[in-house]
């Protein structure tokens, strides 16, 4: 392949890292007064990203810089949502940046190099590109945690962060060292060939394990999940709706590549951890968010346990694992930006607002909020006729259909036990007596992307299942 064809391939990724540059000298040059210009180059920029992912060169697939990145229907099924979902993450920030005196062009370029890592990251199909892609989310993903720099919470959530993202970093660089040792291979086809023929996989297996644990960790899967709640807490809030959006599905589509495309050949091995991880994360998910009083350290919990979820359909290790994991994110997605964008409309006039208790008796000072509320919250319990009871729905088919009959029944377990946290908000909503009411004049970005993720929740969700369900069993068959 040539280098112009080579490129016109990547033409998305370029126009996301030459454009953030661009913005990036814009913005040193026009000073902080030109944060929302910066937001909204950004915006353009990603939708032109998605863009050009929809309307590429057309390929069935192809393999870039000597077989270290690869465009097909799984990365591009996973890059259009990416792409979506950072687009809407900055334009959900624009008040609350405002407002809290954030706003600095940084903040969107940051978003849009983040983006560009995760792009890289769904592509990989090489231990060392994998490594690029990861690290490249990762740095941004560091500063934008502290991106609040007067608050400690803010401080201290960035720095807990970057400390144990190095020490997943080394798990994972242990991991693919090892394997290369044992394969002498690093990309993800020489791998998978090593995997089969080699008569002792014992060097491999231990590799692999160190590399399952550092891809745990960026999905914050359990016992890798320890500084999802207290940088879901202190990130500002709108870095926090991003971080539990774009990234875990990043994350979850790089950790069902590499697992489904590298090592089929030890499938009997790695099936088990990635089943104990599943288990573990909706276990913590499930009873430690019933204590919560923090609504984002909730729904910190509440990813958690929905990762666990996903890794369910990875466990399964087919093409049918692999589609239900793209369908149960992408809903996962809608949801979680949905609710974020809630939370970001909790604000009175001293401030934002994160406690549960202050929903109460939201029925009767804003009922269009509480209605938003509690179709997302219901679609997050999988309560039947919701998205998120479909997401889980395939996922727990897929498990069946691979003999997972028993992690289906913890899932399903789970999943009832999860509903606990769900039902108590909106019990407070429906039921408790009012807290003083919320400001109703929160943008209209804010209400048009809650209002439509709730519509998505429901009866929308006919129009779309399909075309869902469709796309993401060819963007799986794509891996196998």
């Amino acid at each position: 392949m040539g280098i112009f064809e080579t490129l016109s391939f990547a033409l998305p990724e370029l126009v996301l890292v030459i454009g953030a540059m661009a913005l990036l000298i814009a913005g040193v040059f026009l000073g902080d007064g030109s944060a929302r210009q910066i937001s909204l180059g950004s915006v353009v920029l990603l939708l032109i990203a998605v863009i050009l992912v929809i309307f590429g060169p057309g390929a069935p697939a192809a393999a870039l810089f000597d077989g270290a990145f690869r465009i097909d229907a799984f990365s591009d099924f996973a890059k259009v949502i990416i792409f979506a979902a950072a687009a809407v993450a900055i334009l959900m920030s624009d008040r609350f940046l405002g407002g809290e005196e954030l706003g600095r062009p940084e903040y969107p370029v940051l978003i849009v190099l983040a983006a560009f890592g995760m792009s890289l990251m769904v592509s990989a199909t090489d231990l060392i590109s994998l490594y690029m892609g990861v690290e490249t989310q990762s740095l941004a993903l560091y500063i934008l945690a502290a991106f609040n720099r007067d608050s400690r919470r803010s401080t201290e959530a960035g720095l807990k962060y970057f400390v144990l993202g190095a020490l997943s970093s080394c798990l994972l660089l242990y991991g693919a060292s090892l394997i290369y040792g044992f394969t002498g291979a690093t990309s993800f086809e020489a791998i998978a060939a090593a995997s089969k023929t080699t008569e002792s996989n014992i060097g491999l297996v231990i590799g692999l394990v160190f590399l399952i644990s550092g891809l745990a960790f960026k999905v914050s899967a359990a016992p890798f999940h320890m500084w999802t709640p207290d940088v879901y807490e202190g990130a500002p809030t709108p870095v926090t709706a991003f971080f539990s959006a774009a990234p875990k599905l990043a994350a979850m589509a790089l950790f069902t590549r590499t697992m489904v495309t590298s090592f089929p050949g030890v499938i009997d091995d790695w099936q088990p951890v990635i089943a104990l991880i599943a288990v573990a994360s909706m276990a913590v998910g499930a009873f430690s968010a019933i204590v919560q009083t923090n609504i984002k350290r909730l729904m910190a919990y509440s990813s958690i346990g929905h990762m666990g979820y996903a890794l369910i359909g990875l466990a399964a290790g087919t093409a049918t694992g692999a589609s239900a994991v793209l369908i149960y994110m992408s809903i996962y997605v809608a949801m979680t930006i949905g609710a974020f964008a809630c939370i970001l409309m909790m604000r009175r006039r001293g401030g934002m607002t994160e406690n549960i208790a202050d929903l109460s008796g939201l029925f009767r000072t804003n009922m269009p909020f509480a209605l938003i509320l509690t179709v997302l919250m219901f679609s997050l319990a999988g309560i039947p006729f919701t998205a998120g009871f479909f997401g889980k729905w395939y996922i727990f088919v897929a498990a069946v259909q691979s003999d997972l009959i028993w992690l289906a029944i913890v899932g399903v377990f789970a999943s009832a036990i999860s509903a606990y946290y769900y039902l108590r908000i909106i019990w407070y909503m429906w039921f408790d007596e009012p807290a003083p009411a919320f400001e109703r004049d929160v943008g209209p970005v804010l209400r048009l992307t809650a209002w439509a993720s709730a519509l998505l929740m429901f009866p929308v969700l006919v129009i779309f299942m399909g075309p869902l369900r469709q796309a993401a069993e060819n963007a799986a068959a794509s891996l196998f």
